[in-house]
């Protein structure tokens, strides 16, 4: 048996990086947002999207890439499947990202690198240096096993099993107080904020 789905409803959000963006927004921050979408209709629709928030949105055009979208199909208020559609972009697209980074800088009053793991970020260590150069203070939403490619931020941001992932378990409120303490010394970070779902 296959589930059958009746459609009632569509619903476009922006998610990610822009999502971020979509709620600074939502609390009175002036946001503009850097990413790489492809030539294509989602990204398209994601530009509208973004529009409609009041979000300056410089969005690269990369043909070589598909715009990320995950298409989530929900029954009686239960996800059922999730179907991702994404290609890493270009070295080209990331590279003039990287220019109209610098270029928006001077502009800003903080950054925020969102890293879902999928090659947006390949020059991170460069723009946490470049923020930092700037006296911008730089807020990292990190992803993966790797937290060297933070090196420098202000504060990153992991949950619990990204914090597991690289520090290892820990037995106690003293152990984990240690292993956060060891990691802000040695990534020389500003602040490590650790979310612990129920535990606050």
């Amino acid at each position: 048996p296959v589930p059958v789905v009746k459609i009632d409803r569509i619903e476009e959000r922006p998610g990610g990086a822009a999502n971020v963006a979509r709620n600074a927004a939502a609390l009175g921050a002036q946001v503009s947002l850097l990413s790489v979408v492809g030539r294509d209709e989602p990204g398209k629709s994601l530009r509208k999207l973004l529009r409609r928030e009041r979000i300056a949105a410089q969005l690269h055009i990369d043909a070589s890439l598909h715009t990320t979208v995950k298409l989530r199909v929900i029954g009686r208020r239960q996800q059922l499947v999730r179907i991702d559609f994404e290609t890493p972009p270009s070295h080209e697209a990331l590279a003039s990202k990287l220019r109209d980074f610098e270029r928006l800088l001077h502009a800003m009053d903080a950054v925020i690198l969102s890293d879902y793991g999928k090659g947006g970020l390949a020059h991170i260590l460069k723009m946490i240096r470049m923020a930092r150069e700037a006296g911008k203070p730089v807020l990292v939403d990190p992803k993966g096993e790797d937290f060297s490619r933070y090196r420098g931020a202000s504060l990153i941001t992991p949950n619990r099993a990204e914090f597991r992932q690289v520090a290892g378990a820990w037995k106690n409120e003293a152990e984990l107080t240690r292993k956060a303490n060891a990691l802000v010394r040695r990534l020389r970070i500003g602040a490590l904020l650790l979310t612990r779902s129920e535990e606050g």
